[in-house]
């Protein structure tokens, strides 16, 4: 147990015990702990396998490469339809991780297998993802700002052609293309 990190199991207000029995599971494995993002991080030849994090309704493992996972039990679950390659375990109780601690041993030591061997989600390219025609046009308008979008991380791209295309509305996407005009200038990401 890495003592940096026991900050984060004794600020938390809820799912303390559920955090402190993942904590144990994944030690067990092998894994080296680590803080990252402001949440227990636990490496393998510093390549990062699984995470820790708690939300309102449940806290959860995460596999960084869970889509390469086989999923048995049928238990990962995918946060959100762009989520690549990361996926979740979720749970809502103590009793639910103490039931499945076999089966999360299983699934972190394949996690650990699949990162000896290299494997990695082939992530989609920036330009595989949609650019509303509203954020076209402000580029082509604008060539400071279409110059700024390319040198900003493919992850920061990414971020805002999600955002941006996210907006059902013609009107929606020209305000928030229009509101992140100067983070973009800056060299920011949507989040920074």
């Amino acid at each position: 147990m890495n003592p940096k990190v026991d900050f984060f199991f004794n600020k938390a207000k809820k799912w303390q015990e559920e955090y402190r029995e993942l904590r144990t599971i994944v030690i067990d494995c092998g894994l080296k702990e680590e803080l990252k993002w402001g949440c227990p991080c636990y490496t393998n030849n510093n390549n990062n396998i699984v995470l820790i994090h708690g939300f309102k309704d449940y806290c959860a493992l995460l596999f960084m490469q869970g889509a390469l996972l086989k999923d048995a039990k049928g238990i990962l679950i995918q946060q959100t339809k762009n989520v690549q390659a990361a996926r979740q375990i979720r749970f809502t109780n103590l009793h639910e991780i103490i039931k499945l601690k076999t089966t999360i041993k299983a699934y972190i030591k394949e996690a650990i297998k699949i990162d000896n061997a290299g494997l990695k989600i082939e992530l989609k390219k920036t330009k595989e993802f949609t650019m509303p025609e509203e954020f076209k046009q402000a580029l082509i308008k604008t060539p400071k700002l279409k110059s700024a979008f390319e040198t900003l991380t493919p992850g920061r791209q990414r971020g805002y052609l999600l955002y941006f295309s996210s907006a059902k509305q013609s009107k929606t996407r020209e305000a928030r293309i229009k509101k992140h005009l100067k983070q973009i200038l800056n060299g920011k990401g949507i989040d920074d």
